[in-house]
C-alpha cells in the first residue's frame, strides 16, 4: 500500500525536490500540499493545497515531508507527530537541544515516527568510501571539507537571518558533513570541541548560489557565518576536523572526506548537492605504505541520493524499532554545533569547550 504523503513548504527544496520525487516513486500517494502562497495552487495541480498544517489528521496523511525555513522545523514537525502524522524533517532536525526535546516528546505522545531528511550518506561514493572503512584498521582522524567557490543560498533571506536559520553554512552544509561522518563511523558523543567562523562573503549578492534561481533580494546582510572550521574529538577517541565554506576563492565547488586509519588512509573528493561548478567527477582513493591506490565510484546523476533516501523510506516507517532514533542523532548533532558555536564566541580564549555528556 502507497503512503500517503503531504509535502509541507513549497521553498526550493519543496518544489524541485520533494514534490517531483514523490509524484514519480511508486512507494507514495502525494495527497496533499501545505502552502500560505499563493503560488501553491499552480505547483501541484490536481492535489489539494491547503495553506496551514491544521487542515492535515492522521486518518488521510500517514506521513508529512516537512521543508519549511529552519525556525519553523520543530514547531510544525511536532505538532505534525502529536496528531499521530509522522514526518520526514529536512535537515536540520531542530536548532536547539531543547528543540529535540520537543521533538522527542512529540513522537513518544502520538505514536507517529520521526524520520530525518540527511541525503549525503545515500551517495553511491559515500557508499563505496563506507565499505572501505573495515579495511583501514583502527581510525584515528576523519577531515571532512564541503568548499563552495560561490554559493550563498539566497543572500540577504532567510537562511542568512539567525533567528530564522538558527546559524549559517554550519547548520547548512556542515549538518551534512556531520550526518555523512555518523553513517562512517558510527555514532558517538563529541568530548572536546573547538571552533572558529568568519563571514567574509555573507554581506553581498555577488556570492549567491545562482543554481537556486531564487528571487533577488533589495539587500543581501547578513548575520550568520559563512565559514566555519572546527576540530573535535569523538568519545572512541577519534579527532575530526571540519570545514564548511559558503563561499571562498576555490574555483570549483569540492566535498572532500578522508579517513585516516592504522591500516591506511582513505579519501573521497567529489561534490555534495545541485551545484553546477562540481569538481569534474567522484574520485576515491586508497594509500597504504606509499602507495596511492584509484577505486571505482558509482557514476550517478546529480541529486540521485534523495531518490535512493525515498526507496528505503516506506520500509523504515512500518518498523516501530526504528522510533527514537533520528531525534537520538540529532540531538548529537545539534549538541555539537551549539558547542561549536561556543567555542567560537570565545575565540580570544583559544579554550576547548567541553562537549554535551
Amino acid at each position: 500500500m502507497s503512503v500517503r504523503t503531504a509535502v509541507v513548504g513549497l521553498g526550493w527544496a519543496g518544489r524541485e525536490l520533494w514534490l517531483p520525487l514523490l509524484t514519480e516513486h511508486a512507494d507514495f500517494d502525494l495527497v496533499a500540499v501545505v502552502d500560505p502562497a499563493p503560488a501553491a495552487l499552480d505547483a501541484a495541480p490536481g492535489i489539494p493545497v491547503h495553506p496551514t498544517v491544521d487542515a492535515l489528521n492522521a486518518r488521510a496523511v500517514d506521513l508529512a515531508v516537512v521543508a519549511v525555513p529552519n525556525h519553523l522545523h520543530a514547531e510544525v514537525a511536532a505538532g505534525l507527530l502529536r496528531k499521530g502524522i509522522s514526518v520526514f524533517l529536512e535537515k536540520p532536525v531542530c536548532l536547539t537541544s531543547d528543540e529535540a526535546d520537543t521533538l522527542a516528546a512529540a513522537e513518544r505522545g502520538g505514536g507517529a515516527m520521526l524520520l530525518a531528511g540527511s541525503a549525503a550518506p545515500h551517495r553511491g561514493d559515500v557508499g563505496a568510501l563506507a565499505r572501505l572503512v573495515p579495511e583501514l584498521g583502527r581510525i584515528r582522524h576523519v577531515d571532512l571539507a564541503w568548499v563552495r567557490a560561490r554559493g550563498i543560498p539566497r543572500a540577504g533571506g532567510w537562511f542568512t537571518q539567525r533567528s530564522k536559520a538558527g546559524g549559517g553554512v554550519l547548520f547548512d552544509l556542515g549538518w551534512h558533513l556531520l550526518d555523512t561522518l555518523g553513517s562512517l563511523l558510527g555514532p558517538a558523543r563529541f568530548t572536546e570541541v573547538v571552533g572558529v567562523t568568519s563571514n567574509d562573503f555573507v554581506g553581498t549578492g555577488d556570492w549567491s548560489a545562482a543554481w537556486r534561481q531564487d528571487e533577488p533580494v533589495a539587500t543581501a546582510a547578513g548575520d550568520v557565518e559563512d565559514c566555519a572550521r572546527g576540530f573535535f574529538v569523538r568519545d572512541d577517541g577519534v579527532s575530526v576536523s571540519l570545514r564548511a565554506s559558503w563561499a571562498s576563492h576555490e574555483a570549483r565547488d569540492v566535498t572532500s572526506i578522508q579517513v585516516v586509519g592504522s591500516a591506511g588512509t582513505a579519501e573521497l573528493r567529489c561534490t555534495f548537492g545541485f551545484s553546477p561548478n562540481r569538481h569534474p567527477h567522484a574520485e576515491l582513493t586508497l594509500t597504504r605504505e606509499g602507495t596511492t591506490t584509484s577505486l571505482p565510484v558509482p557514476d550517478e546523476p546529480i541529486g540521485h541520493e534523495y531518490r535512493r533516501q525515498l526507496d528505503g523510506l516506506a520500509g523504515i516507517l512500518a518498523d516501530p524499532g526504528h522510533r527514537g532514533r533520528a531525534i537520538s542523532e540529532a540531538r548529537t548533532t545539534v549538541g555539537v554545533i551549539e558547542d561549536f558555536y561556543a567555542s567560537a564566541r570565545s575565540t580570544h580564549e583559544q579554550t576547548a569547550v567541553p562537549a554535551h555528556q
